[in-house]
């Protein structure tokens, strides 16, 4: 009985360390595909679409690049585990704001360990490093200004427009990272701030 129960302790383990992260990798890797699949063939005219506006939980809707990192991961609306954070997706914030916004702050979540885990290493970004989330029409590049090591999941502050614990003093279009910490844990949250340095239509994003 001990033998077994050990065994189960070990393949609970590796499924959740290993075999989710292959899943959801999978599954982000597909919806990265589909995105760019989607905008490559509808061409949408940057005059008429509204990238403002909300979308429906779960859909894809932008691409994150973090070049520092070699990340590239699609991003959904809503932060809800099943729907989107599981699936290896980084999650939009209902309700912050959105890139296209005249000022605002676009608050993003993902997981830091299994799950595809794309914000594992977001805690090596450093001021200057660049945050680019590129939309069907345009390319919002950010850069980095700050960060909180660790602070409590109740900290809502860090959703506001001017997020709270940020460099930031005055309205402005900001991003703001969230994920867990420390790694393999959810007694916190690591937060990286960034600020809008440069937009540009898509098609001539560097």
């Amino acid at each position: 009985m001990l033998i077994t129960s050990g065994l189960a302790m070990v393949l609970f383990v590796v499924h959740q360390v290993w075999w989710t992260n292959v899943q959801a990798q999978a599954e982000a890797d597909e919806a990265l595909s589909r995105l760019e699949q989607t905008w490559t063939d509808e061409a949408p005219d940057p005059q008429t679409v509204d990238e403002t506006g909300a979308f429906e939980p779960g859909e894809g809707f932008a691409i994150l690049r973090v070049p520092a990192l070699g990340l590239a991961s699609p991003i959904a609306e809503g932060t809800g585990t099943e729907q989107v954070l599981d699936k290896g997706l980084v999650g939009h914030y209902t309700g912050t704001g959105m890139p296209a916004d005249p000022t605002g702050n676009v608050v993003l979540a993902a997981h830091r360990n299994t799950h595809g885990e794309p914000f594992r290493e977001i805690d090596r970004l450093a001021p200057g490093d660049k945050i680019i989330v590129e939309t069907a029409t345009a390319s919002y590049t950010y850069e980095v200004a700050g960060r909180i090591p660790e602070t409590p999941p109740t900290d809502v502050s860090v959703l506001r427009p001017i997020p709270g614990g940020s460099p930031f003093t005055t309205s402005g279009r900001y991003i703001t990272l969230t994920t867990c910490t420390p790694e393999y844990s959810t007694r916190g949250r690591l937060i990286v701030f960034g600020q809008l340095v440069d937009e540009r239509p898509r098609s001539r994003a560097a």
